[in-house]
This record gives structure tokens, sequence and C-alpha cells, in this order.
């Protein structure tokens, strides 16, 4: 496995209640997609996960280099976790054709949150053979 990009993000959740509740579905539809929304909205409190969530699209735009440029929208990048299994973050549109252009096949991903902070990481990897 090569690494060929690293980015790490910290929301505070405080700040993702207060963003949330000024712009309501303007920044949710905006920002996540409809699978996203939907996954957040079943739990007791969605702010946790929508920041968590919002911090893993942060991180991969620094792992893939771009930031919100090169033609790249939120939507494009969705955090999907099955019950049972680590969270997953599929690229697709332009997010996945800079990901590839880098040499990147996928996006290794990891959340947290604990009180009034929600992180999350990301490697943009290339699991092809290793270089010698």
């Amino acid at each position: 496995m090569t690494i060929k990009g690293i980015g790490i993000d910290l929301v505070e959740i405080p700040r993702m209640r207060r963003v949330v509740e000024r712009w309501q579905d303007r920044f949710l539809e905006r920002v996540f997609t409809e699978r996203e929304l939907a996954y957040c909205r079943a739990r007791k409190d969605p702010i946790p996960h929508l920041a968590a969530r919002f911090a893993a699209k942060e991180a991969a735009l620094k792992a893939l280099g771009t930031g919100l440029r090169m033609g790249v929208s939120w939507r494009e990048l969705e955090v999907q976790r099955e019950r049972g299994q680590a969270p997953t973050l599929v690229l697709s549109g332009r997010s996945r054709e800079v990901s590839e252009a880098r040499g990147g096949r996928r996006v290794l991903l990891a959340l947290t949150h604990d009180g009034d902070y929600a992180c999350a990481h990301a490697m943009l990897v290339d699991d092809g053979p290793a270089a010698p």
C-alpha cells in the first residue's frame, strides 16, 4: 500500500450546531448527501455525527490536495457506514478524477467525536503493488 495523501480535520460540535440551527436545510443539503443525512438524523443527536462527517470531508479534501477547488464539491465525498462496519469514504465525480490522477484508489477514514469535538483522519492510498 502506498500513501498518496493525508488529511486531518477537527470540528467544534457546538459551532456545527449553530450553523445547522441558522442555515438548516440550505447548509445540510449543500454539504451532505441524502444517505449521510438519513444516517445522522436516525441518531438521538445528529449534530456530532454531522460534525464528524464534515470533518471527514475536510480531511479528504486535504488528502486530495484540492480543497474545494478544481471543480470538487462537498457532495462528491460521501461517508458511508454499514452496521457493524468501519466508516468508508466514497468519492464520485470530480473528486474521484482528482484521486485517480494522484494515484489514489481509495480513502481510508477514521472518525471520532467526544465532548465538544469531532475529528477525522483521511489517507488517500493506492493498494497496488509497492514500488521497488
